[in-house]
């Protein structure tokens, strides 16, 4: 079924101007999630990158409040994507994996650093980060044997820190 542009038009501004997932643009304005990417990839290949675009909105028109809410909200993402992948792969050496982990943890632990000054209320959360990523080296380092058991308790643990700190 062919839309209108106007369709088009409206889950571009839902994307770029609301900050709206792809997903929920689409769904607010009736089209399929396969449609809504079809458009934003159409878009990006005559020049109009909606991420770049969204991007652009958010530092012209967000406070840097915002700016590092929506930082912060993607490496969540990321890392939460990150991690189901990790755990899912049964193929993984479990020294990788705790190599891999603590690196994911790394990564948090730095951005949420370089937030805190702008979102105070992650400083709880920093530490308790800067908390698992030394546990994560201690053990590989120290008791190697114990890798196995560290990754898997390592996963429902960060549920437990995402309950208490958010």
């Amino acid at each position: 079924m062919a839309h209108p542009a106007e369709i088009r038009d409206k889950v571009r501004r839902a994307y770029v101007f609301d900050r709206l997932s792809l997903e929920v643009a689409a769904l607010k304005c009736g089209v399929s999630y396969g449609t809504a990417s079809r458009w934003k990839s159409q878009s990006a290949e005559k020049g109009d990158n909606w991420d770049k675009a969204q991007s652009a909105q958010l530092l012209a028109g967000g406070s840097i409040e915002d700016i590092g809410r929506q930082m912060l909200a993607g490496l969540v993402t990321q890392y939460q994507s990150s991690m189901d992948e990790l755990t899912r792969d049964a193929n993984i050496n479990p020294v990788v994996k705790v190599q891999l982990l603590a690196s994911l943890a790394d990564a948090f632990n730095k951005t949420v650093s370089a937030s805190k000054r702008i979102l105070p209320e992650t400083s709880e959360l920093a530490t308790a980060m800067d908390v698992v990523q030394k546990l994560a080296s201690f053990v590989r380092q120290r008791y190697p044997q114990h890798t196995n058991a560290f990754a898997e308790l390592l996963e429902p643990f960060g549920d437990e820190l995402v309950k208490a700190y958010g």
